[in-house]
C-alpha cells in the first residue's frame, strides 16, 4: 500500500500559515509517504485553501511527495477550466497530481458557483469524458449535452495523459441520501473512475468493496486495478490499533491508506509530525515505504531530519520515472466520448501502473 496523509489545514497551527503546510508536507515527504490529500469547500467556514493552487505552490518546494485533491467537488466548476488548472499543476510538479472527484452535497456552494445542483450526477460523467479528451489530444472537438469544444486544447498538455481521477462516493458518503443513489454511484465509480475514496471503513466496507469488484467485472474491468484509498484516524487509537486497522485495509485489497492526524487536540505542526512518525514506527512490517525524498527537511521544534538515499521497489512502480519526463501508469479501459479527433504529431506516453 501507498501511505499518503491528510493536510490538518483547519486545525490549530494551520489554516493561514502557509509556512506551517509547508513544514508539514515537506516532513511527510522526507518521512517517505506517497502523496498529500487535502479536501475543499469554496464557500463555508474554517480555512480551506483551493487544492489546485495550494498543490501548485507545494509543487515547488517538494520534489517527489505527490498531490491528491480529495475531493474536487467537480459539477459546480467549469470543466474546461478544471482541465486546465490540472494539467497546470501536473506540469509543475512533473506529473504528481491526482485528482480527485466528486459531487457534493451543499447547495450553497452550487448557487455561489452558478451550476445547477439537481443534474450535478449525470452532468458529472460527461465532464469527465471532457477532461481525459482535451488531457490526451491536442486539439478537441466534443459535443455533449453540457459541453462543446471545437477544434480546441490545452497547452501545455499535462505529463500524464490522462492524469488519474479518483471519485468520493457510494454507500455511505453525505451525498448518498438513499440506497438507490448510492448503488448508482458505486456504478459510476466502476465505469469511469480510476480509484475510489470510501467514506465508511471496516467492516462495513467488505461488502461494498464487493460490489464495486463485481461492478468492475461487469464493464470489462480487472478489479485488481482499481486503487482503494482506505483511511486511519490516528486520534484516539493506540499504536496497535493503528497497525490492525492499516493491515484489515491491506487484506481488503486497498493500493492507499490515508492517514489523519486531525481531532487529537495538537496545537502545531511538530505535534502533528511527530504522530506520522509514531505511526511509521508503528506500522513497520505492515507496509512497504516508498522512501523517495532527497532533500532534508526539519520541522521547528522537531527532531526529525531525515534524508532518503533510495527510491523504494514500490515507489518505482508509481514514481515519476525521471528523465523521461513520463509518469508511469495502466492504460484506461475506457475512452472520451468525442464527436472527431484530429491525429497529433505530439507522442502520448503511456506505462503500465502497479498496484
Amino acid at each position: 500500500m501507498r501511505v499518503g496523509v491528510h493536510l490538518p489545514q483547519t486545525e490549530e497551527g494551520f489554516g493561514a500559515d502557509i509556512g506551517a503546510i509547508k513544514e508539514f508536507v515537506q516532513a511527510a515527504e522526507s518521512l517517505g509517504y506517497d502523496h498529500v490529500l487535502t479536501s475543499e469547500h469554496v464557500l463555508g467556514p474554517g480555512v480551506r485553501h483551493e487544492p489546485l493552487v495550494l498543490f501548485g505552490y507545494l509543487a515547488s518546494v517538494t520534489t517527489t511527495i505527490k498531490f491528491a485533491s480529495w475531493i474536487v467537488v467537480l459539477p459546480s466548476r467549469q470543466a474546461t477550466l478544471v482541465a486546465k488548472q490540472a494539467a497546470e499543476v501536473d506540469v509543475l510538479s512533473d506529473g504528481r497530481l491526482r485528482l480527485g472527484v466528486g459531487i457534493g452535497s451543499n447547495r450553497v456552494e452550487y448557487e455561489g458557483m452558478g451550476e445547477a445542483f439537481e443534474d450535478r450526477g449525470v452532468r458529472y460523467e460527461e465532464q469527465i469524458d471532457l477532461l481525459r479528451a482535451l488531457w490526451t489530444q491536442e486539439l478537441v472537438t466534443f459535443e455533449g449535452r453540457w459541453h462543446k469544444i471545437t477544434d480546441a486544447g490545452l497547452n501545455p498538455l499535462p505529463i500524464q495523459r490522462p492524469i488519474h481521477i479518483w471519485m468520493g462516493g457510494g454507500p455511505g458518503s453525505s451525498g448518498s441520501i438513499s440506497a438507490g443513489l448510492s448503488e448508482r454511484a458505486l456504478r459510476r465509480i466502476a465505469k469511469v473512475a480510476d480509484g475510489w475514496y470510501p467514506a465508511v471503513r471496516p467492516p462495513e466496507v467488505a461488502p461494498i468493496i464487493a460490489r464495486l469488484n463485481g461492478y468492475l467485472r461487469d464493464e470489462g474491468r480487472d478489479p485488481s486495478e482499481m486503487g482503494i484509498e482506505g483511511s486511519v484516524t490516528l486520534a484516539g487509537l493506540t499504536p496497535d490499533e493503528w497497525t490492525t486497522q492499516a493491515s484489515t485495509w491491506k487484506e481488503l485489497g486497498a493500493s492507499d491508506l490515508a492517514v489523519s492526524t486531525g481531532g487529537a487536540g495538537f496545537s502545531s505542526p511538530r505535534q502533528h509530525v511527530d504522530a506520522l512518525t509514531e505511526f511509521k514506527a508503528s506500522v513497520e512490517g505492515v507496509v512497504q515505504w516508498v522512501v523517495a525524498s532527497r532533500r532534508r527537511y526539519k520541522v521547528k521544534g522537531s527532531d526529525i531530519m531525515w534524508k532518503a538515499d533510495h527510491i523504494g521497489a514500490l515507489g518505482r512502480s508509481y514514481a515519476n520515472v525521471y528523465g523521461t519526463g513520463n509518469l508511469k501508469r495502466r492504460q484506461s479501459t475506457y475512452r472520451p466520448q468525442v464527436v472527431s479527433r484530429r491525429r497529433s504529431s505530439r507522442p502520448v506516453l503511456l506505462g503500465q501502473l502497479s498496484h
